[in-house]
């Protein structure tokens, strides 16, 4: 048996589109902005300006979604120590929960996961790709669980 994992949320979201087996939760899930990755320069943890507004559209599904929270999860490269690289990915993650808490975001529907440079993206070379933060939707029954 093959089994073909899609890491994609655009490709995953028209492929349930396509099964007709779906129970109305991709319905509610259609206006969640599907980008979740944000880069940042190097030794950087401010975001551009397409990013904020991007994270902004994010508090806004949030807000409107009671039983969502949201995991920001803070990655760095691998250049300098361990500590600082774990302690940039912690700075990269509280700007993130700040600004969706100043757009409105309750506090207990954020949790946050710092990983350094523990988890890259790609190679431990493509530092640019490393140095990232990604939101992870979770429904309130999968975050008790957590």
């Amino acid at each position: 048996m093959t089994v073909l994992v899609l890491d994609n949320p655009d490709m995953l979201a028209k492929a349930a589109l396509a099964f007709a087996g779906t129970n109305g939760q991709l319905a509610a899930d259609a206006d969640r902005p599907h980008r979740t990755r944000f880069h940042y320069g190097f030794n950087k943890h401010t975001l551009d300006a397409p990013d904020i507004d991007m994270l902004k559209r994010h508090a806004a599904y949030i807000k409107g979604h009671p039983g969502m929270q949201v995991r920001i999860h803070g990655h760095a490269d691998n250049f300098g120590s361990a500590e600082y690289n774990r302690f940039l990915a912690r700075l990269r993650a509280n700007a993130v929960a700040r600004l969706l808490i100043q757009e409105g975001v309750s506090q207990s529907s954020i949790l946050l996961a710092t990983w350094g440079s523990d988890r890259p993206l790609t190679r431990p070379e493509d530092h640019a790709a490393n140095r990232r933060v990604e939101l992870e939707y979770l429904s309130l029954d999968v975050a008790r669980a957590l």
